[in-house]
Parts: structure tokens; C-alpha cells; sequence
């Protein structure tokens, strides 16, 4: 957590508010969050008119005037939030950004595991470049997910997290998509016939776009640009479900651990 829905959830929420406008100052309160120092991140922030934002995998990308880019990854705990001026200070904010119309973009991390840093487009571009497809652009079909499975031996659900195989998908998601797509969670993924190549493709938009329709999954931490949390956690088939009535048959949910992650789902159903 935040994975794909969360952090496009609060890309939608925050564009209207801050594209186009400038930041006119950083205040630090924790520069654990900043790997490239305070100094250069205030230096190279401050004045910047922010004309786009976007989310790429699991990061938020602000375009910057001068041509760099404001890059934050949340990880485990982390928020991005606009709060009004005057607004009182969250316990655990690490960083406020004033914009120039007074509202304040403010980054909140209890567990500090969050990153910012802003980048040259060639830094970015760099990084980028280790990414995936994104799960739900035109471009990814079921024809091109049959290309990647083809030459994958290992198991389908360490696969799908791997943010170089395909961005944006975290653990939640990834048991969500393979309950839906009825695929047990070590599958071969060079095992996967044609028509269950369709299914996982058909699954992973479905999971995804339903889970931005509920504005992301929120269990503790996460909540959406604005501060409100999300609802998605009402509509999960098995995630964090251990020992509950499988919603596809007569099963229940079992849990185990696969590469080093709990990992839900029906061993009824999912084959």
C-alpha cells in the first residue's frame, strides 16, 4: 500500500487543485524523506509552476517549468494530501509544499519508508525505464501478456509484483486479480493456457478499475488526495478473508506465504 488505485486516485483528486500553480516554499520537518538533502530538493522546488501531474506504477510524477520533475513514491504508509492554510499539522507530516495560492501539499509518513526527490528529465527517464507496462493502457492486451508470460518459469503471483514485469500492482491487488482470474497463486507462469492468459488480462483491468471506482483500498493508512479514505476494502473476494466463505463456491480463504508475502485466496476454486 498505496499501489495503482490508490496513487491514481489521489492524482485525480490533487491535478485540478495544483497544476498551475507555483511552489513558493518547502518547509522540512523530517529530511529522512529527502535523499538528496533539503538544500538541493528547496532549491530546486522553490518557484517551480507545477503544469502536469501523473501517476507512472506506483509513483506520482509532477511536471515542473524548467523541465524537471517532482517524483514521490508513498511505499508503505505514505500520504499526499492538499490541506488549506492554517490547517493543523498532521502528527506525522515529514513535508509541506506552499503553493502560491496558499494551499499546502503536504507529505505524511508515519514510518518514514516514503521518498520525494525532484529529477532531471534524464534521471527520471532512467528510472522509468526499469518499469513495466501499465496494466491498464491501450497498449497492454492479452496478446502482449501472453508474450511476457511465455518465457516466465516461476510462480504467477511473485510475478505480478515485480514492478519491471508489469507497474503498479502490490500485494492486495495481485491476490484480487488471481481470485477473480480463478488462478492459484503458484501457478507456472508459462502454464497459463491461452484462454486463462485472457482471464488473468480480463482480471487485471477489472480489479484495478474497480478499485479506482472506490477510490483505493483503505485498511489503516492510506487516504486519498483530499484526506478521506477510500472504500475499495468493502468490495476484496479474499484478501486479509483467512477462514471466511469463499465468495465463488463453497471453499474458504485460506492464507499462506509465497515469496516471503501473505497471500490469500481459495484453494477450492483457484487452480
Amino acid at each position: 500500500m498505496p499501489e495503482l488505485p490508490e496513487v491514481e486516485t489521489i492524482v485525480n483528486d490533487l491535478a485540478p487543485y495544483v497544476v498551475g500553480r507555483s511552489i513558493v516554499k518547502v518547509t522540512a520537518y523530517d529530511t529522512q524523506v529527502l535523499p538528496q538533502g533539503l538544500a538541493d530538493f528547496e532549491r530546486r522546488l522553490t518557484g517551480r509552476r507545477i503544469e502536469g501531474l501523473c501517476r507512472r506504477a506506483k509513483y506520482t510524477v509532477a511536471d515542473l517549468s524548467g523541465g524537471e520533475r517532482l517524483v514521490v513514491h508513498l511505499r508503505m504508509t505514505g500520504r499526499l494530501v492538499l490541506r488549506s492554510p492554517g490547517a493543523p499539522e498532521g502528527r506525522f507530516t515529514r513535508l509541506a509544499l506552499t503553493l502560491d495560492d496558499g494551499q499546502e501539499l503536504r507529505y505524511a509518513d508515519p514510518r518514514q519508508l516514503g521518498r520525494l526527490w525532484v529529477m532531471k528529465a534524464a534521471e527520471w527517464a532512467a528510472r522509468e525505464s526499469r518499469l513495466g507496462p501499465e496494466p491498464l493502457s491501450e497498449a497492454f492486451t492479452p496478446d502482449v501478456l501472453a508474450a511476457m508470460l511465455g518465457h516466465r518459469r516461476g510462480a504467477i503471483k511473485p510475478l505480478l509484483l515485480d514492478q519491471s514485469f508489469l507497474a503498479g500492482i502490490g500485494n492486495i491487488y495481485a491476490d484480487e486479480v488471481l481470485f477473480e482470474a480463478r488462478l492459484h497463486p503458484l501457478r507456472a507462469a508459462d502454464s497459463l493456457s491461452p484462454a486463462e492468459v485472457v482471464r488473468l488480462h480480463a482480471a487485471i483491468r477489472l480489479v484495478l478499475q474497480r478499485a479506482i471506482a472506490n477510490r483505493g483500498t483503505t485498511f489503516s493508512d492510506y487516504r486519498d488526495g483530499l484526506g478521506r479514505p477510500g472504500r475499495n476494502q468493502l468490495a476484496l473476494a479474499v484478501y486479509q478473508r483467512q477462514g471466511k466463505p469463499c465468495p465463488g463456491c463453497d471453499g474458504v480463504v485460506k492464507r499462506v506465504r509465497i515469496g516471503g508475502r501473505g497471500t490469500y485466496f481459495c484453494p477450492t476454486c483457484q487452480v
